[in-house]
């Protein structure tokens, strides 16, 4: 109900009207502009829906759950969708992220932009502006180049930004963004349309410069020099970043249940992955039993019967659906929380971890920043002994049983362990950062996809069922998805502006999903 009236007002507030529309002629139950522009209710109410939507998470089943959810072994389904041939075996069928990010948050910022010009309230821009570059950031790891500089263009054809070019665009914007939040640190005026922070500029400045790292440590094998530089401004701004777990950047819900709830609990479609799986139950990982909801039936988990858990391997084969609804489901919890995490202190200092190895200045120590990433994700998660899990040198990921169908079964391609010691090497290091990274960011699953993507960690299994072919592209049996092709309103609509976006790919690429991404060099070392 409140989503719906707030959809409401923002489709009253960007209706068209006219300049001689007389009071006579206005509908008394209707809510008008100027009733709108009291308090900024005009160009502020957008503001909570285009947050919502960052995740697009009105799609959130074809866009995450089986996307780079199964794709990354965090979830995936029992279910048979289309003769178990489909996007979490490499075959695509929906691919819905694009249309939601253009038309729920690129469509209204550009009129909340323009109405804030009008209406002289300059730092509602800026806001936009900067959700825009939260949403646009997540876009380009999806599908490489997009429209960004051209949004708005009516010509025929919309040329689209090259990667390079796109990252530059996104630092200087934040370079002016933090400038004018800087210069306003006490302004009150979002604080009614603001569900994440109350308004609360500085807090929206470490969001800047936490995203700007995110940004840096993406970018840290295609352009080292650059990367470098951005992180270290990051890390050494005034305003700081995201470090504890109050300044984190959470999403509020506005009413609706958690998307991996509703997916789980609702439509019986998803199920813990059997990656994750191998990780937690291998390495006593606490936060299980705040992620996940433990089986009743002990043939499941004959394979570790301590442990009550049992997830289904990424691209598995499935048959009938019946046959893994038993399987764990996310914890009830997720039926009943308010709110969703999109940037995290525990992320933030796997972040710094990773610039520690890198040699950023600013960065501090590596292994001091890996520890609290974790110590600060056990205790958002609200789970115990996170000292015991850091000094654990012997416990290990877990090979993976299907009680259902062997074929799913794999060796575990990790082996790591969760204690830091200083005599590994950087690239040992580096994993056991990513992996501690991709358990912390359980529900904002994206990022894990792009570490593994730029650097191959954390290592876990191709899928089991491959059904790749030369529909979207061929994935060579024992590597993983690269992309997300364009979506197909462009390819027919706008053909010479994707035609021109795959030439920016580089020499061979095709608009498939075995072509990387700038960032992803395809070199296999990391240092």
């Amino acid at each position: 109900m409140k989503q719906l009236f707030i959809a409401s007002i923002i489709l009253i507030a960007f209706g068209s009207c006219t300049k001689d529309f007389q009071a006579t002629n206005q509908n008394p139950n209707q809510i008008s502009d100027e009733m709108l522009k009291q308090d900024f209710n005009l160009v502020g109410s957008p503001f909570s829906g285009m947050l919502y939507e960052l995740h697009g998470n009105q799609g959130s089943q074809t866009q995450e759950d089986l996307c780079y959810d199964s794709w990354m072994g965090y979830m995936n389904t029992p279910t048979d969708f289309v003769g178990n041939v489909n996007n979490t075996t490499y075959y695509i069928r929906w691919n819905s992220y694009w249309g939601r990010q253009y038309g729920n948050i690129m469509s209204p910022s550009k009129q909340v932009i323009q109405l804030a010009k009008d209406n002289g309230l300059p730092l509602f821009a800026t806001w936009a502006k900067l959700i825009r570059v939260l949403s646009m950031s997540r876009l380009t790891a999806i599908h490489g180049p997009i429209i960004y500089s051209n949004y708005g263009s009516t010509a025929s054809t919309i040329l689209y930004d090259k990667e390079s070019d796109l990252y530059n665009t996104f630092f200087a914007q934040l370079d002016t963004i933090q400038s004018e939040f800087g210069a306003n640190k006490t302004y009150a005026g979002f604080a009614k349309f603001d569900p994440s922070y109350k308004g609360n500029i500085s807090a929206w400045m470490k969001v800047v410069n936490s995203l700007r790292l995110r940004l840096a440590i993406r970018l840290s094998k295609v352009a080292p020099a650059l990367a470098k530089t951005q992180g270290e401004k990051a890390m050494a701004d005034p305003a700081g970043l995201i470090a504890t777990n109050a300044d984190n950047f959470n999403i509020s819900l506005l009413g609706n249940i958690m998307p991996v709830g509703m997916i789980c609990f609702q439509w019986d479609d998803t199920r813990m992955g059997g990656p994750i799986e191998s990780f937690m139950v291998g390495l006593k990982d606490n936060r299980i039993a705040k992620f996940f909801s433990p089986v009743t039936d002990p043939a499941l988990y004959a394979d570790h019967p301590s442990s009550p858990y049992k997830g289904i391997r990424n691209g598995a084969y499935i048959g009938a659906k019946i046959q893994r609804v038993p399987f764990s489901k996310v914890s009830t919890d997720f039926n009943t929380v308010q709110t969703r995490r999109h940037f995290t202190a525990s992320e933030v200092y796997f972040l710094k971890a990773e610039a520690a190895l890198r040699g950023w200045t600013g960065a501090g120590d590596a292994k001091t920043n890996y520890e609290t990433g974790v110590k600060l994700s056990f205790d958002d998660w609200g789970a115990g002994g996170a000292d015991a899990y850091l000094a654990d040198a012997t416990s290990k990921p877990i090979n993976y049983v299907d009680p259902i169908d062997s074929r799913n079964n794999f060796t575990t391609p990790s082996t790591i362990t969760v204690a830091w010691n200083e005599a590994d090497s950087r690239e040992l290091k580096l994993e056991k950062i990513l992996t501690q990274k991709y358990l912390a960011t359980f529900t904002n699953t994206l990022e894990a996809w792009v570490d593994h993507r730029r650097t191959g960690y954390p290592k876990i299994p191709t899928v089991a069922k491959n059904d790749s072919g030369p529909d979207w592209g061929v994935i060579p049996a024992g590597e993983f998805i690269k992309r997300m092709p364009f979506v197909n309103a462009e390819r027919t609509g706008n053909t010479a502006g994707v035609t021109d976006a795959v030439s920016k790919m580089g020499a061979g690429a095709k608009d498939d999903i075995a072509t990387r991404l700038w960032w992803d060099t395809g070199v296999a070392t990391n240092f």
